[in-house]
């Protein structure tokens, strides 16, 4: 691929909730994006985009987030409670770091956005006999 269908690296992108309650911005330094197939995140729709607290800010909707977790109780799953939109949480998998829906960064409405990411298919139905091969990413 030339250099014009990867993502710019180090540039801040911003994203949201559908309500626009919600409002996030992260700083895109690779261009690699996780596809889970276990049971949340395909209900969910989640492009995952696992990024360091320090590349994370959330620019408002604190108090409009409503947390929800299950089975080992580690993934903090947030959600906007006015639209029920899920535009970022901690996962499980990276507890200390922010994973962004790519979906929810205002760029995702644009023409090929998606193809300029690597997207790599992870097998969350087997969760953990699988999670060695994101973990280093």
């Amino acid at each position: 691929m030339d250099s014009s269908t990867h993502p710019e690296r180090n540039k801040t992108l911003q994203g949201g909730c559908h309500c626009g309650a919600v409002r996030f911005q992260v700083m895109m330094r690779t261009n690699k994006a996780i596809d889970c197939n276990c049971s949340i995140c395909n209900k969910k729709g989640f492009l995952h985009y696992i990024v360091p607290p320090e590349d994370f800010e959330l620019l408002q909707g604190q108090d409009a987030l409503s947390e929800y977790r299950f089975n080992t109780k580690t993934a903090r799953h947030l959600f906007c409670k006015y639209c029920g939109i899920h535009s970022f949480y901690r996962p499980r998998s990276h507890p200390n770091h922010w994973d962004i829906n790519l979906h929810c960064l205002d760029q995702a409405t644009e023409k090929d956005f998606f193809k300029t990411f690597s997207i790599q298919k992870f097998n969350g139905q087997f969760w953990e006999e699988n999670i060695n091969s994101i973990r280093s990413k």
